[in-house]
């Protein structure tokens, strides 16, 4: 019996051992690397991921899959830095724009988002069409939606610069503790990701969500409106994506139209290797943070080594492919 006790313990927990051994492996081959600067940098680079990963993750539960994750995270980036220049910025996106209250833009981006996520929650729930390809094509659409934004005359397809202090605060920014600084883009992670454990655990739209994806046939028959569901879900992704897309035109100060680009993969493989199952009704919020900071970890840890990028993606590969194996037989064990 403890020795099932502890089998259970291992692979319940594997995603943290996972993560301790990386910090642990880089660390002994770069000491450096164990220092608050490192720690600081890495949860900076992984709050807009965190929160893009909890809203793809919520579709990835209701064995769906959503591929418009990262062109709406550049739509909304563009469109809130687009409304967020300074008066005085030489090159700006609209000519003689008022001078908008910063959380304007921010309130319009996230709308963006919800719009999005609003489509593809219609055509999967009604059009029935298999959420792979029904977000392929939201993510087209979006591409080139936002690229004939950022396209417009006087922009004219140049990078979006010179945003108020007010607005890059939320990317740069940092609440000073006297002993520590916190970034407030870790701060508002945080914020999002207990809201979100919440919404996944203790409302009936997340109980519904898992529900849906252990067995979408059972959930009808138990009286849940999948249709109504679905749509919540898709809308609350794009909120999330939005959010994301704002985070990383505050954290550098700018924005084009490729801003986001394959976010939704790793947004998917950070959900999967932080035990979501891709065959629907399985996954952690605790599981989704601890897979985008594996994949932080190796991305910020490799390069802090001296590894080269090529390196970096055939590692990320393997993992994610480990991970799927491992879920698979999960899953193959269960029927």
């Amino acid at each position: 019996m403890d020795r099932a006790r502890i089998n259970k313990f291992f692979s319940q927990n594997a995603i943290y051992f996972v993560l301790v051994a990386l910090v642990a492996a880089i660390s002994i081959y770069s000491p450096n690397f164990l220092s608050l600067t490192s720690f600081r940098d890495i949860l900076i680079q992984s709050s807009p991921r965190v929160i893009i990963a909890l809203g793809s993750a919520m579709i990835l539960i209701t064995a769906g899959c959503d591929l418009s994750a990262g062109r709406v995270v550049g739509l909304t980036a563009v469109v809130s830095a687009s409304l967020s220049q300074m008066p005085s910025y030489p090159r700006p996106f609209f000519e003689h724009a008022p001078d908008l209250p910063v959380i304007m833009p921010i309130l319009i981006a996230i709308g963006v988002g919800a719009l999005v996520g609003l489509v593809s929650g219609l055509i999967v729930a009604y059009l029935k069409i298999v959420p792979f390809i029904a977000t392929l094509g939201t993510m087209v659409m979006t591409y080139g939606v936002c690229s004939l934004y950022f396209d417009m005359p006087p922009n004219n397809s140049q990078p979006i610069g010179g945003l108020r202090p007010e607005f890059t605060v939320f990317g740069s920014g940092a609440l000073d503790l006297g002993f520590i600084s916190i970034p407030y883009i870790v701060i508002i992670a945080a914020v999002i990701a207990i809201i979100m454990y919440i919404v996944y655990n203790k409302t009936v739209l997340g109980k519904n969500m898992f529900a849906i994806g252990g067995n979408p046939q059972a959930a009808v028959v138990s009286g849940i409106n999948v249709a109504t569901t679905l749509i919540a879900i898709y809308v609350i992704a794009g909120v999330l994506y939005g959010v994301g897309g704002i985070l990383e035109a505050a954290r550098t100060g700018g924005a084009t139209n490729n801003y986001g680009n394959m976010y939704e993969l790793d947004a998917i493989a950070a959900a999967v290797v932080g035990g979501v199952s891709v065959t629907g009704g399985i996954g952690t919020v605790q599981g989704i943070i601890a897979g985008v900071l594996i994949f932080t970890v190796i991305n910020y840890g490799l390069t802090f080594v001296g590894m080269g990028p090529y390196w970096q993606l055939i590692i990320k590969g393997l993992i994610i492919v480990i991970a799927v194996a491992v879920d698979v037989r999960k899953y193959l064990a269960r029927k």
